[in-house]
């Protein structure tokens, strides 16, 4: 019986003779592993946004949005928008009614518009906010200053830029102090926001009346308020509903804390991920049929081999081993090469999303490559195993 080190060898030799057909054989696998590591590096990515978003806005705080949102339970947020009854009453009932445990509270509007200066424009999210509700989300400015309660009372038509509408519409110039045009009506440059996450960089803002005039509108988008204390942030929720059930029904309205509404988003991001490492994997089993298709193949074309080995000691088993260890050797080489390039592509998106590559997919995606061979490459090296050593060395 020959030695297992001669089979191996005997496999290796096997697969460094015929490098074309061995790097094609890999080449499935490769991509499916690559896919499988970069769709979940993506997903985790877009998960890491969404978190920097909400701390970018500060913590403890609450949301009350309209209707029952699907991440309150709801089904169709539009139904929910379509029936937003969020008003400027509302807000003063929740100061007047959870008084003891809200700290800072402003209503909320945010529409989408194209800002004009001269000939240059840019499309942009436009939020209407009190001076309360810079200080809740935490805005700083690179230039200039926020506005104030006296410019909100007075629907002031000032407006702060966000950092890239201001490098869009005046690169290389201060614009404090110059107009823009927010759809139809002119607004004056009173301040620069500093970089706070792409959503908000791409955005302006105005004071929140302004923003309900200009666009004809008397709802709120949403109410934002901060809790004084940490430590009763469910007390001031159930204080919140309280207040808004004395003016509005149940199903009108929803209250959820910031890490309420971010843990449901990011379980629905998580399931997005699996889905999406899911879908990847179906080329990883396109790689493993491709490998037994090319094995089939190779045992079709070594028939004369097969029978030489066996006319000289090796027996069904040498034979179904080398075969086996081929495709195992095939399968693994080329899930190492696609986690490598699925990390190096992960990392070329750190420009745009801070992607990062969990151990557990390259676990997943690596025991899923050795998985593919042996698997797929079983059924041709039982088959090359069972070969009769007589009519193999007959075979031309």
């Amino acid at each position: 019986m020959m030695h297992i080190t001669e089979t191996i060898k005997t496999s290796l030799d096997a697969i460094f003779v015929n490098k074309v057909r061995s790097a094609l054989t890999m080449l499935g696998v490769i991509i499916g592993v690559l896919s499988v590591i970069l769709l979940i590096s993506i997903g985790h990515g877009i998960q890491n946004y969404v978190k920097d978003q909400f701390e970018a806005l500060g913590s403890n705080l609450v949301f009350v949005m309209p209707g029952k949102t699907p991440l309150s339970g709801g089904r169709d947020p539009a139904e929910a928008f379509s029936r937003n009854k969020l008003e400027g009453k509302h807000v003063k009932l929740i100061k007047t009614q959870a008084s003891d445990f809200v700290d800072q509270i402003s209503g909320g509007l945010q529409v989408g518009e194209t800002i004009k200066y001269k000939t240059k424009s840019y499309y942009a999210s436009v939020l209407g906010l009190d001076a309360s509700g810079l200080n809740i989300q935490n805005y700083k400015y690179s230039q200039g200053r926020g506005f104030t309660e006296r410019e909100v009372k007075s629907k002031a038509k000032v407006v702060i830029l966000g950092p890239k509408v201001a490098e869009e519409l005046f690169p290389n110039t201060n614009p404090i102090g110059l107009n823009v045009k927010v759809g139809t009506n002119t607004y004056k440059i009173i301040g620069i926001a500093e970089s706070k996450g792409r959503n908000y960089d791409e955005a302006i803002l105005i004071p929140l009346t302004s923003a309900l005039d200009s666009f004809g509108l008397k709802n709120y988008s949403y109410i934002i308020l901060s809790v004084k204390n940490d430590d009763e942030i469910n007390l001031a929720v159930k204080q919140v509903k309280r207040a808004l059930l004395r003016d509005l029904k149940a199903d009108e309205f929803s209250v959820m804390t910031q890490n309420e509404v971010l843990d449901s988003i990011q379980s629905i991001l998580q399931m997005l991920t699996l889905a999406l490492g899911a879908i990847a994997a179906i080329s990883l089993l396109v790689g493993g049929i491709g490998i037994m298709n090319i094995m089939l193949v190779s045992v079709t074309e070594r028939t004369r081999e097969i029978g030489l080995r066996k006319a000289l000691g090796a027996t069904p088993t040498n034979i179904t081993i080398q075969f086996l260890i081929e495709s195992l050797v095939l399968s693994t080489t080329g899930g190492i090469i696609g986690i490598i390039l699925g990390w190096l592509a992960s990392l070329s998106l750190r420009g745009f999303l801070r992607t990062e590559v969990p151990w557990w997919s390259v676990l997943l995606a690596f025991s899923f490559s050795v998985f593919v061979g042996a698997i797929f490459g079983t059924y041709p090296a039982v088959k090359a195993g069972k070969k009769d050593p007589i009519e193999s060395l007959r075979y031309e």
